[in-house]
């Protein structure tokens, strides 16, 4: 008698089936493209706001003042400032020879694309009583964008200071305020102009140029820049 038993075969798997196998698999969980490009320009976004707020957050902190300089473009303090009309986003004209017997604050900047501009005028308005106690009464902000595209830019960010279009650029290069932009002259920087009673120029800082290509300046900074400016201010 046999007492061997018969054993099954074993059942062998070629490799060329496991590599079809894990081919399979990882198709099944890969993403679709539109999922991935959505996810990239998400993080994108993230990450670089998370830059700008921590720029903005830490120079402030570790360096007050001295992290943000500024060059000086003409025509600079004690010089008058050149005739400027332009149409703003409250259906007004601005005519600055009216404003003659005000101090007014000129704030160029890039415009419609430039968030951080934006938010720097809603922080500047939060804390208008600052800037009054300098001596500004009033305040405008002037950028190369057509007047329609600036119109729906201060409804949808709740803006109160008027903006101005300068879309033929005449006023930004009277000023040289578009040199100092991070578009290589085609938009303006980031230019704060204060101009006194008599239509001189008591002070000017033009924040928007190389290597730094600052976009928004801290309040504490730009309030204590500014004060210093105006105090050295010689008529």
């Amino acid at each position: 008698m046999n007492n061997t038993h018969s054993r099954p075969a074993q059942r062998r798997t070629s490799p060329s089936l496991h590599a079809h196998q894990r081919k399979r698999l990882a198709q099944k969980h890969r993403l679709p493209p539109a999922v991935k490009f959505a996810l990239g320009v998400g993080i994108a976004i993230a990450v670089l706001g998370g830059i700008f707020y921590w720029n903005v957050s830490s120079q402030e902190t570790s360096s007050g003042t001295g992290a943000y300089s500024y060059a000086v473009a003409n025509p600079g303090a004690g010089l008058f400032a050149p005739a400027l009309t332009l149409p703003a986003t409250n259906g007004t004209t601005f005519d600055l020879a009216a404003q003659r017997g005000k101090t007014v604050l000129l704030f160029f900047q890039e415009g419609v694309s430039c968030e951080p501009c934006w938010t720097q005028i809603k922080d500047m308005e939060t804390n208008w009583s600052s800037f009054k106690a300098l001596g500004i009464s009033t305040m405008v902000s002037i950028t190369t964008d057509p007047l329609d595209a600036l119109r729906q830019k201060v409804a949808d960010e709740g803006i109160a200071t008027p903006l101005l279009s300068d879309q033929s650029f005449a006023v930004s290069q009277m000023y040289h305020a578009n040199t100092y932009g991070m578009m290589s002259g085609s938009a303006d920087g980031h230019t704060f102009i204060v101009i006194g009673p008599d239509g001189r120029i008591r002070w000017r800082a033009d924040y928007g140029g190389p290597p730094d290509y600052t976009m928004y300046v801290p309040l504490p900074t730009l309030l204590a820049q500014m004060k210093a400016g105006l105090n050295g201010y010689a008529a």
